[in-house]
């Protein structure tokens, strides 16, 4: 069942891409001319990456990836969006870059790459899209040098318990829910004026399930932190912050969670 679910996201993903590469969160032209796309959570965990192989799980259409590159590490960017990959090729080339890119399902990063990295990395609105995090959780591990370190920034589990699909927040979802949850909307969160209709399916995923993957697949937790602020405005009626972030009015629950753990 999974592939037809991930053959209907890599086609909305493909439609994604020539959307967002035009779209003001991207703001590729700023991107080519030098400004980077990382924010301060991944920034402030992985530091100094210069002269590190790093591997970047979904990247999209691979700007996180090069301005890992910028910064001096040596990157390999997977997605399973051909056009994706497509575009993130030819930045590479622009961009006079030396990352490379793999297009395929995440799961299957193993079976297509076969070196190992220093840092693992992947980052917000990721684990939705794959059904089950423990054939994930493996694939880090056997992608990761011993001593290596994965690092993962992502919205909160909370934030998916909720249906935005008419500007309003309403509960809807499980926290822990097994089965598939199927949208179909039009717009992205990129640019919700657009009218591609986006046809979707994601999974929900609590934090245990997350931590308890990376542990069953030899990683040491270094820490959980969850912060009721997110870099991205793409929830309804947030609020920014003078930190440059965004906030809920109440602020009742997290946005987005970290991850940092070392392959022992």
């Amino acid at each position: 069942m999974s592939k037809n679910h991930f053959e209907v996201n890599r086609q909305t993903w493909n439609e994604k891409v020539k959307i967002h590469s035009e779209s003001d969160m991207y703001d590729l032209e700023a991107f080519k001319n030098g400004k980077s796309s990382l924010m301060p959570y991944e920034l402030n965990a992985l530091k100094d990456v210069k002269g590190k192989s790093l591997l970047h799980l979904q990247c999209h259409f691979g700007q996180d990836t090069l301005s890992w590159s910028r910064l001096g590490a040596k990157c390999t960017g997977v997605d399973l969006s051909d056009e994706g990959i497509a575009l993130a090729n030819s930045l590479n080339t622009e961009l006079n870059l030396d990352a490379e890119f793999v297009q395929c399902n995440v799961l299957d990063t193993s079976t297509y790459i076969k070196d190992t990295f220093d840092i693992v990395f992947t980052s917000y609105g990721v684990i939705g899209w794959l059904p089950d995090l423990k054939p994930w959780g493996q694939m880090i591990g056997e992608r990761l040098k011993k001593g290596g370190t994965f690092y993962m920034v992502e919205f909160h589990p909370i934030v998916w318990m909720f249906d935005y699909l008419d500007g309003k927040s309403v509960m809807r979802y499980g926290y822990m829910q097994d089965e598939a949850i199927y949208e179909e909307y039009e717009g992205t969160y990129a640019n919700q004026e657009s009218k591609m209709i986006s046809k979707e399916y994601g999974w929900n995923h609590g934090l245990s399930e997350v931590i308890n993957a990376l542990i069953e697949a030899g990683l040491q937790i270094e820490y959980l932190n969850e912060y009721d602020e997110s870099p991205y405005n793409v929830l309804p009626d947030l609020e920014e912050t003078k930190s440059g972030n965004y906030v809920t009015k109440d602020q009742l629950y997290p946005l987005i969670f970290e991850i940092k753990a070392t392959k022992l």
